[in-house]
């Protein structure tokens, strides 16, 4: 039997995922498992970095025996939520604390403190990024400041991304990044072959502690074999918003995606230009093969799945998530109510850490539909804010090709496309974060030649088209915008 699936494990931010793929795309097996979430204080999330391993490994088994088993598998490929930062003990393989997630809010004063000093202009213009509690690098300060076997374990600490900590695992020591989740630490110029000497020293962060950067494709090391049975090589590592990008088949410069999971994360295409905004978005690597790099530009939304959820668990509204497009269709506007979903801070183009939700024009006459409706609109006005940016940073948008659990929503679909003027294309399997990775997996195990090869792998789409006339367009992103400006105050 020949080894011709690829192993897809897909570590999200609410749950991990294995899947297995044949050669040509099809799906031939998926298990999935919930991460528990934890809250210790208000803006500090985190995650139980041996849950996250114990559980993927799970998934993992029963997908290679969903597969046919070991001898199927030619390559592992690995996706993460990024800017989630683990810290391990070499010699031991274990956890020193939680892992500090890419929504915590917790380094906002350290990030406070650079901007005073004046040092975000430089910042972004060494590594894309702007100075926010979102991305690895202060995550990985804090731990040293306030985790005492951080320090004590000295040569001994590991500290990284959540790729970084489940090939670990994996091969039982081998400790790399690939370069696009290296791009998200801040610690790693976009031009620079390395971590950047100076970037380590201004976050104080020794390199010791760092993996090795690594490409997006190729041979890194593989499995124990007591794991599944065999050795399976790891080909292919990608932060989860690139692996989409590349699942979507944004090859080109120019190509947009826009992945709808916990957040909302736009990206375009830039080819191998170096990407440079005036309007706070962000410059990142997309993948990187054969030390040849292409670069993306980044828009952050930091609530879309997330406001779901909190409109179900938090505040009662609706039942399930798929009431959300029932209610929202159940009236024909928004009755004047308005949402600002800042539940975690807004991201782009905003970034305001410090930012708190708003429902804006209850009046007696307001229904939990119309509460409902304005929170679903609420996601088709930020990235209609992002549009602005990206157009303005010479990165127009002619088609938007969406993903992830919030696009299943048609209404949502719709909204977006009438909000945003162009057609609005789905695919018919929208998890393409573990596709985007199993093309790179499978361009490093040789079973596709290049990622141009391996788009064979992406299914039908279809395709939303505008129908909103412009003075309603007009009138709703002018509410939207006073709401912001009122928000602001």
């Amino acid at each position: 039997m020949s080894a011709d699936c690829i192993l897809v494990l897909d570590e999200g931010t609410t749950s991990t995922r294995a899947v297995a793929y044949a050669a040509d795309g099809t799906v031939l097996g998926v298990e999935q498992q919930e991460l528990t979430q934890y809250y210790p204080a208000p803006g500090l999330v985190e995650h139980d970095a041996t849950e996250i391993w114990d559980r993927t490994l799970a998934c993992a088994r029963a997908v290679v025996a969903r597969a046919g088993g070991a001898d199927r598998i030619a390559a592992i490929g690995i996706t993460n939520q990024r800017e989630t930062v683990a810290a391990w003990d070499r010699q031991t393989g274990d956890p020193i604390c939680r892992a500090i997630v890419w929504q915590d809010r917790r380094t906002a004063p350290m990030c406070a403190t650079l901007r005073d000093r004046g040092l975000e202009p430089w910042l972004q213009a060494r590594t894309g990024l702007v100075v926010d509690p979102y991305f690895a690098g202060t995550k990985m300060r804090w731990i040293l400041d306030h985790v005492p076997q951080a320090r004590e374990l000295g040569d001994r600490l590991a500290l990284g991304t959540i790729e970084s900590w489940l090939v670990w695992k994996l091969t039982g020591g081998l400790h790399v990044s690939d370069a696009s989740n290296a791009s998200r630490t801040q610690l790693f110029a976009l031009d620079g072959a390395d971590w950047d000497g100076e970037l380590l020293d201004l976050f104080g962060v020794p390199r010791a502690a760092l993996p090795e950067v690594v490409d997006n494709h190729g041979r890194f090391g593989a499995s124990d074999p007591r794991l599944f049975g065999r050795a399976i090589p790891i080909c292919g590592l990608a932060g989860d918003q690139q692996s989409a990008t590349i699942g979507q088949h944004c090859l080109n410069p120019g190509d947009t995606k826009a992945t709808f999971g916990t957040g909302a994360f736009i990206l375009t295409n830039r080819g191998t230009q170096l990407p440079r905004s005036d309007h706070r978005l962000l410059g990142t690597i997309l993948y990187q093969a054969g030390g040849e790099r292409i670069y993306a530009l980044e828009g952050s939304i930091f609530v879309a799945g997330s406001l779901v959820k909190w409109l179900r668990d938090e505040l009662g509204v609706i039942r399930v998530a798929g009431e959300s497009e029932v209610l929202a269709r159940s009236v024909p506007d928004n009755g004047g109510v308005l949402f600002i979903p800042a539940l975690a801070g807004l991201g782009a183009p905003h970034w305001r850490p410090e930012a708190k939700g708003q429902l804006i024009g209850l009046t007696l006459g307001s229904s939990r539909a119309h509460i409902v409706r304005a929170a679903m609109e609420s996601l088709a006005h930020q990235c209609h804010d992002l549009q602005a940016a990206f157009a303005a940073d010479g990165s127009p948008w002619s088609l938007l090709r969406i993903d992830g659990g919030m696009s299943a929503n048609d209404w949502i679909a719709q909204d977006l496309a009438d909000m945003l003027g162009l057609p609005v294309e789905r695919p018919s399997d929208i998890e393409t974060t573990a596709l985007g990775t199993a093309m790179l997996a499978g361009v490093g195990a040789g079973l596709h030649a290049s990622l141009a090869d391996a788009v064979t792998m992406r299914s039908t789409a279809a395709r939303f088209t505008p129908h909103m006339d412009d003075s309603r367009r007009s009138d709703r992103l002018a509410l939207w915008q006073a709401a912001l400006a009122r928000s602001s105050g």
